[in-house]
């Protein structure tokens, strides 16, 4: 926190200013870290820094599909098959709606594997073997992908509280789940994947036919994955597919 002194310093400029200039605080009320770009501009984001962007690999296998052969397996994959349809039913060809509601469920299962594994290392005293912040990236990444599309697509109020029903439900199962089997919980994270990745593709056709206008990307999604300034909404759907593919090989 700000000393005595530096306090007195900065009352006694905004005097001189005449009063009309206020002190920025974040909400802690500690002036946060000036970071800056490459370039030397100013970082515009709080909810990520620029040692945590990345070039998306673009070039992994898309097509990769692990064949259920187990009873988990199996299980994990008719599970998500199921959930598919009611969303295919209510979100229809509106990918844009269709990819937030994804991104709000896909960031909750790295949260609540690495709180759990977290948990377990304080409980038996060991390490984690990377696990705990393997998963915790990935649901970072994942919410990432929503605070980009919220950009492109603005959700609707049932839309909205369709969120609040799912996330409730989806939490606690898969909590439920990943105590249960965390095999059967990370396979259901494999196949989800799978899914997002078929609906990122079909997004794509959709912006290739027109149906969906190709929009300049998001200024967040420029800075996160480093793509060029001239992006569009396509770069940004490539990306976070390979994000999904990643995700995937992961879990």
């Amino acid at each position: 926190s700000l000393t005595l002194g530096e306090k007195e310093q900065v009352n006694n400029k905004n005097s001189e200013d005449g009063g009309n200039k206020e002190v920025v605080a974040s909400y802690w009320g500690i002036k946060g870290e000036e970071v800056k770009k490459e370039d030397g501009t100013p970082w515009k984001w709080n909810c990520f820094r620029p040692w945590e962007t990345y070039q998306a690999d673009l070039t992994i296998d898309l097509k990769k599909h692990h064949v259920p052969t187990t009873f988990l397996d199996k299980l994990a994959y008719w599970t998500v098959k199921s959930l598919r349809f009611p969303t295919d039913v209510f979100f229809q060809r509106r990918y844009g709606c269709r990819a937030m509601m994804l991104e709000t469920v896909a960031a909750v299962p790295g949260m609540v594997g690495g709180m759990l594994l977290h948990c377990k290392s304080l409980r038996r005293f060991e390490h984690s073997g990377g696990w705990i912040k393997t998963l915790l990236d990935e649901a970072e990444n994942e919410r990432m992908h929503l605070m980009t599309f919220m950009e492109v697509s603005q959700p609707r109020w049932y839309e909205r509280a369709l969120v609040f029903t799912v996330q409730g439900v989806f939490f606690n199962a898969y909590f439920l789940a990943y105590l249960a089997s965390p095999k059967l919980a990370h396979r259901v994270v494999g196949y989800l994947e799978e899914e997002a990745i078929h609906s990122y593709t079909e997004f794509l056709k959709e912006l290739d036919k027109g149906t969906i206008e190709n929009v300049p990307a998001p200024a967040i999604a420029i800075d996160y994955w480093r793509l060029p300034a001239d992006s569009t909404l396509r770069d940004v759907v490539m990306v976070v597919r390979a994000d999904e593919a990643h995700h995937r090989d992961v879990n």
